[in-house]
């Protein structure tokens, strides 16, 4: 049985629709990514299973219980909200005392789990540092910490890595990976490609409904076409001109510009048309598509 089952989820805002007939499953020692732009419905669905707000309808599951039984699921979860949520005035090592005595942990207990926290965060130099003093890295690492401190079955974490260095949210999800060897169930929402990478599944998400589901690998091999990168800028003035050209689409990627061909199109017959934009033949290279080709393609 699957230790977090979650089945028809639905969530409005008034008129908005937040989440609809939003489903999914993770299993013990899994990862699962869930990836979308903001207002996609990803804290929505976070929310709903941390029992913080009411959906109209639909089922969840948490290690056999179900959400009338929340006080049995509450000592099972570890949330991490999207903003920092811990008290600023107080150092590392009160923070962590905090959190313990919610969870109700004896001396003995909390001096163990401390031990082993600061061991794999690399926290235990800044014990004494006030929380508000930290680097942002060194934040969420806390946030985790503090999540992790009565050993949560559960682990939901909303963006966890945003705004964080690229050293910082390596180290993050190697923390992340040690945490599913020893049979978590991980949520994690992220709009960085590198990290759904790093997960067992992910569900890429689009105005509260499910687009796609699977393993990144599965989820590159759905697209469906060529896609080209132009290595030229991408100006406000080249993607407009691009938008009107019929039977390519054009986005933004880094410093450069993916080109998309549906079906089996070739590049060859647009190059009289992106010529007079400043994109030479030699410009323009067949590139493999990755997770972020696959998502936009399939917003549209």
């Amino acid at each position: 049985m699957s230790l977090i089952a979650v089945n028809k989820l639905n969530k409005s805002y008034g008129s908005l629709k937040a989440v609809s007939d939003f489903s999914f499953t993770v299993d013990r020692g899994e990862i699962l990514a869930l990836v979308g732009p903001d207002g996609a419905g990803k804290t929505t669905i976070f929310r709903s299973l941390c029992n913080l707000i009411e959906y109209e309808s639909g089922e969840i599951n948490i290690a056999g219980y179900g959400h009338d039984q929340f006080d049995r699921i509450k000592p099972l979860l570890g949330y991490m909200p999207q903003i920092f949520s811990l008290y600023p005035d107080l150092s590392v090592d009160e923070n962590l005392v905090f959190y313990a005595g919610l969870f109700g942990l004896s001396k003995e207990q909390f001096n163990c789990k401390k031990k082993r926290l600061y061991e794999f965060s690399g926290l235990g130099p800044f014990a004494k540092r006030r929380a508000s003093a930290l680097s942002g890295g060194m934040k969420q690492k806390l946030a985790l910490s503090c999540c992790l401190v009565h050993d949560p079955e559960v682990l939901l974490l909303d963006e966890p890595t945003t705004g964080v260095d690229p050293l910082s949210r390596r180290q993050f999800w190697d923390i992340l990976r040690n945490l599913r060897e020893t049979g978590s169930a991980i949520v994690v929402s992220t709009p960085y490609m590198d990290e759904v990478a790093l997960s067992n599944r992910a569900i890429f998400i689009y105005q509260g409904k499910k687009l796609t589901e699977g393993t990144p690998q599965r989820l590159v091999d759905q697209f469906q076409g060529n896609v080209y990168r132009a290595r030229v800028f991408p100006s406000a003035d080249c993607m407009e001109q691009l938008s009107h050209i019929e039977g390519l689409t054009a986005r933004r990627f880094g410093s450069s510009i993916h080109i998309y061909l549906s079906g089996a199109g070739s590049i060859e017959r647009f190059h009289s048309v992106l010529l007079p934009l400043g994109i030479k033949p030699e410009d323009i290279e067949p590139v493999r598509p990755d997770l972020e080709d696959t998502f936009i393609q399939l917003i549209g």
